[in-house]
């Protein structure tokens, strides 16, 4: 049955640890999933959680530890000496406790690395030196391997060997004397062969995928993804298997990079949390801001400019947060999808042309629209002349918005720069500059003014 944290289940666990209850905490929380002890944890004041968190094992303590919302594991770490935390990572997979070696200070790494094995250590080191959302960063060095010349019997007792220390078997990596990857071996394949066989007879080495230590993490999320796969093993530039990635570290970067989207969408310039200081929010906010703000400036000058025209039929005036919303809602559609297609790295150049022609012609079908529905309501309201001004304005600037909404990513992301900026106020701003002044203009041209 999956854990639920009810409200009165946390108040009788902060009672029961008022209480000095080690009992109930032994017998109720402690069996628990770790992810479900963290989620215990994160509700509870700094005092109950030390409480809960003592009761665990070094084993248990890092799994936790793991599962913490940042700001609490933060927190955690800081109540550690050097040599508890150092017990606590080498129970950890390497890619976890690099992790949170990273959000250490280099005194304290130094601190915590001398405590532990001196193999661990070497290996954390390694790690550290990858950048953190490389594939060598999100690497572990625990997987499971096999030599062409073993035979089958001595590849099972070296299987069993291997995995004491690997959490999760997904594949067999085969390699040859340099270790050098050269095939996978399948666990069904190994249950199924012969004991005299040796590996080189059942591997395979067909269709073979893998990334180097430089790739980003974006580009492993994608290659994943396109083949369905649950793991992929790490190449360093020599070609020697140094490591795997598993699903579940790319789900975290694949949630990282949404995060990372939605925040740029909304027009905030670098990746924040909730917990970050007031100054680092308003840094990260502030140049979308100011570009909005130049926009709306702009978009001023555009209506003083027209100031007579407006003054001689006041109603256009009407129509302005008409035309800028509907203008900002189109761009901000189209590139959507650009953008999702170019973060799924669909964007070839055929796939660009048909992009930009659909979009195009999906432009002047909802402008049409948009822009009967508009003619009708001003028909109705015996304003034929200004109807047929917003009508037409509006289906130009539909179709406009949607054309920009499209290009303008693919040129930001020509420029290396990431396109999910072109989904906030850069698209919403230009459309509205844009948008106002076509607007206008087709009004002076309907009234001839």
């Amino acid at each position: 049955m999956q854990f639920e944290l009810t409200k009165e289940f946390l108040e009788e666990i902060r009672e029961m640890i008022e209480q000095n209850n080690s009992a109930y905490i032994d017998k109720r929380i402690i069996q628990l999933h770790p992810a479900d002890i963290a989620e215990i944890i994160d509700e509870l004041d700094a005092d109950e959680a030390k409480f809960i968190y003592q009761h665990l094992d070094n084993d248990r303590q890092g799994e936790v530890l793991m599962e913490l919302e940042d700001e609490v594991r933060q927190q955690f770490v800081e109540l550690l000496n050097p040599k508890q935390l150092a017990r606590q990572l080498e129970n950890l997979d390497s890619d976890d406790a690099v992790d949170v070696l990273g959000e250490l200070d280099v005194d304290r790494q130094l601190e915590v690395i001398s405590e532990m094995d001196n193999e661990d250590a070497a290996q954390l080191v390694k790690l550290l030196n990858y950048d953190e959302s490389s594939a060598g960063g999100l690497m572990q060095t625990e997987f499971i391997k096999a030599k062409l010349d073993w035979p089958v019997n001595r590849c099972v007792i070296e299987l069993r060997r291997q995995a004491e220390d690997v959490e999760k078997v997904f594949t067999i990596y085969v390699v040859d004397n340099q270790d050098k990857l050269v095939g996978f071996l399948s666990l069904k394949s190994l249950l199924f062969a012969e004991k005299k066989a040796l590996v080189k007879d059942i591997y395979q080495d067909k269709n073979m995928v893998y990334v180097t230590t430089n790739v980003e993490g974006e580009e492993v999320a994608r290659i994943m993804d396109k083949y369905d796969l649950v793991s992929i093993p790490v190449l360093n530039l020599q070609k020697k298997l140094v490591g795997r990635i598993t699903i579940d570290d790319i789900v975290d970067v694949i949630r990282e990079e949404a995060d990372k989207d939605f925040q740029m969408a909304s027009g905030i310039s670098e990746s924040v949390e909730s917990t970050a200081s007031i100054w680092r929010m308003s840094r990260s906010r502030m140049p979308w801001l100011l570009i909005g703000m130049l926009g709306g400036i702009l978009g001023a000058q555009v209506i003083g400019n027209f100031e007579t025209q407006i003054g001689k039929i006041p109603a256009l005036a009407f129509f302005i947060p008409l035309v800028a919303a509907m203008g900002g809602n189109v761009g901000v559609q189209s590139s959507a999808i650009v953008v999702q297609s170019i973060a799924n790295g669909t964007n070839q150049f055929s796939s660009i042309l048909s992009k930009v022609k659909k979009e195009a012609l999906l432009g002047m079908l909802n402008g049409l629209v948009c822009s009967i529905i508009i003619f009708l309501i001003t028909w109705l309201l015996q304003n034929v002349m200004l109807g047929l001004s917003v009508s037409i304005a509006l289906f130009i600037v539909i179709f406009f918005a949607a054309i920009f909404g499209t290009l303008i990513p693919l040129v930001l992301n020509k420029y290396n720069i990431d396109p999910a900026v072109a989904t906030g106020p850069f698209i919403t701003t230009l459309n509205d500059v844009v948008g106002l002044f076509i607007y206008f203009m087709v009004g002076m041209a309907v009234f001839s003014l």
